[in-house]
């Protein structure tokens, strides 16, 4: 049976393959109502598939966003890959996910591999991006967001959080409860200096105790980014002679592993401690108790990076403020703190 083609729909619906296109790909013109309605009617009676790969080599680009994540098991990441996933349906594009697993080696491969893919674009949640990424991409010419870091060069295009104030303000509530001082977990040895959101954490930490007169020596610890190896970070913290009141995580899944260990070692979380925690994931509002977390939008965050990452105009003649994105972060009070949960 021969392949039905583009010319085929178009003599069927009485009109131009370049109509037909227009229809396919909605737009770039617009289709008369009717015209179009025919052109679908053409294409059912005639089972027609378009040929996604005949379309990305003419126009070297497919429906494609590719997506790096770090570790899409952490559930920021995973809310945060909806996110994406969810605006760029709603701009007609699919997304291919990649996870790091942190490693430099791993993000070159899916970067590779996604801009052979002739994706539209990229959108990277990175500790970097490494070197060796930076060159993959300025040779295949990539179009790329960075979505969750801060940015280190001026010309790179981003879309991140009010980290710092973020922290400040978690930090500064658990204080306001009385605490002598609160502690933070921040994150690994191998956690970049600048432009990471938990050093941005840590950093935030460190102002609101710096600003309430609380020395910060010996109350930073390192710790991992996922809950279960902070449960086991946490059970020598809390189980120690020198517990803190209060402790303020970097990240929610953090926090989890904290609340974990507290409820193992017979703890009153918050009445012998505090806890605080950064991201606001789902789970959060379903700990036990509630934790008390730091919150952003992340489906406008979303949106932006997508945005970006497709329109060409704001990446080519934008100024600094259109190519780095802050959207601001608010604290989500709940009772790991030490607040009573809201009535009702």
């Amino acid at each position: 049976m021969a392949k039905v083609t583009r010319d085929d729909v178009a003599r069927l619906a009485g009109t131009s393959t370049a109509v037909v296109s227009y229809v396919i790909n909605n737009g770039p013109r617009p289709v008369a109502p009717a015209t179009r309605e025919r052109v679908l009617a053409a294409i059912k009676e005639l089972g027609y598939r378009p040929d996604r790969v005949a379309q990305a080599m003419a126009s070297r680009r497919t429906d494609l966003i590719g997506l790096i994540v770090p570790d899409a098991r952490q559930p920021f990441f995973a809310e945060m890959a909806h996110a994406v996933e969810q605006a760029a349906a709603d701009r007609g594009k699919m997304v291919l996910v990649g996870n790091s697993d942190y490693l430099d080696e791993r993000e070159v491969h899916y970067l590779r591999a996604f801009l052979g893919m002739r994706v539209s674009g990229l959108i990277l949640i990175s500790q970097g991006p490494s070197e060796r990424s930076a060159v993959e991409i300025d040779a295949w010419d990539a179009r790329v967001v960075l979505l969750h870091r801060r940015p280190e060069a001026i010309d790179d295009v981003a879309v991140v959080l009010d980290d710092v104030n973020g922290a400040q303000l978690a930090t500064r509530h658990l204080l306001e409860h009385g605490h002598d001082y609160v502690a933070c977990l921040g994150g690994l040895e191998s956690t970049p200096e600048n432009g990471d959101p938990v050093t941005d954490h840590v950093e935030g930490w460190s102002r609101a105790m710096r600003e309430a007169g609380r020395p910060v020596e010996g109350r930073l610890f390192k710790a991992p980014y996922n809950r279960y190896d902070t449960y086991k970070v946490a059970l020598d913290l809390l189980g120690g002679p020198d517990r803190p009141p209060a402790v303020f995580c970097s990240t929610d899944d953090q926090a989890i592993g904290v609340l974990r260990a507290a409820r193992e070692l017979g703890l009153d979380v918050p009445g012998e401690l505090a806890v605080a925690g950064f991201d606001d994931v789902k789970e959060a509002a379903l700990t036990d108790p509630p934790l008390t977390t730091v919150a952003s939008d992340r489906e406008a965050m979303a949106r932006a990076a997508v945005d970006l990452v497709l329109d060409d105009g704001l990446r080519v003649a934008g100024s600094r403020r259109e190519r780095v994105r802050l959207f601001p972060s608010g604290l989500v009070v709940r009772a790991s703190c030490g607040c009573a949960p809201p009535a009702g």
